[in-house]
């Protein structure tokens, strides 16, 4: 089957040039938005560059410039957005785009992350994002464009190497703060583009063996580390009232801990007739396992 052209918006992200390095690894005909206003950000102008090196095209638009947006779309099949989560509005511009050109056979949104549909109860701040999301969701399906949701849970460089420790990328070496009892649960985009199975559903991402609690990540760096840590319990009213009077970011993460660790949020819902499971459908790929992810702090 011929592959589908995909456009990648957001390509120089954190997500978004994993998104690019998997395309282009699916032998999908990629291309990559590339934003006028680049200026001097030699970083991404280099990545850019490299992306183009490994057979990528660079499509020059702006999110401003509703025709230049326009003209990009229609040389593509497939969209996905990668933007940040301080940019999810500036999608709107990307779905009228989207809209107008009539031709894409699948639109995936920036998320990957919590299914926004199930998190209607948020804390805030941080539920602006989920807000976010699902106003993006509502211009695709008003808009009748067919779409994937991607649900990737929680990333291991963000949750796993910290051992769900807060402003920390790496293992504590002394003390580890447990979330309540540490039992609740919580833990392929390019693979769904041409596949009929995910239109119009949301992806779920739940690898079987990497769906752990936080007390088992954390056996699991003790047993390869040889070092026991003190464990230190919060309940989940203590553990929000830290993050009282502190500074947005960190009350933003406050509450997307709070829905991880003491409510299980990823995966304390059966995935219905709407949602499918990633791996299910792709037993092929091999997902690294959280004690080879581990070994990497060692």
């Amino acid at each position: 089957m011929e592959k589908s052209r995909v456009l990648v918006v957001g390509g120089t992200g954190f997500v978004g040039r994993r998104m690019v390095r998997a395309s282009l690894a699916e032998g999908h005909p990629t291309f990559v938005l590339t934003r006028p206003e680049l200026g001097l950000a030699v970083d991404k102008v280099q990545m850019l560059l490299s992306f183009k090196a490994q057979g990528a095209r660079l499509l020059e638009a702006s999110l401003d410039d509703h025709r230049s947006l326009v003209a990009a779309v229609r040389q593509v099949d497939v969209v996905v957005s990668a933007m940040s989560g301080y940019d999810l509005l500036q999608q709107l511009k990307l779905v009228e785009a989207i809209k107008e050109a009539g031709n894409i056979k699948r639109f995936i949104p920036s998320e990957f992350g919590m299914d926004p549909a199930m998190m209607g109860h948020a804390i805030e701040p941080g539920r602006i994002t989920f807000d976010q999301k699902m106003v993006i969701r509502r211009a695709i399906e008003d808009a009748n464009i067919p779409h994937t949701y991607v649900s990737a849970n929680s990333f291991a460089c963000f949750f796993v190497g910290n051992l769900g420790q807060m402003r920390t990328l790496v293992p504590p070496k002394e003390k580890v703060l447990i979330y309540g009892d540490g039992n609740t649960k919580g833990t392929y985009t390019i693979k769904s583009i041409d596949d009929p199975r995910t239109l119009n559903r949301t992806l779920y991402i739940r690898p079987k063996e990497n769906i752990l609690t936080q007390k088992e990540v954390i056996a699991k760096w003790e047993n390869l580390s040889g070092k026991v840590l003190e464990k230190i319990p919060i309940t989940g009213e203590e553990f929000l009232a830290s993050g009282e009077g502190t500074d947005y970011i960190n009350q933003v993460g406050v509450g997307h801990f709070y829905h991880i660790y003491y409510e299980g949020c990823l995966t304390n819902f059966e995935i219905g007739e709407n949602g499918a499971e990633a791996t299910l459908l792709y037993p092929e790929v091999e997902y690294t396992r959280m004690d080879e992810y581990l070994k990497r702090y060692l």
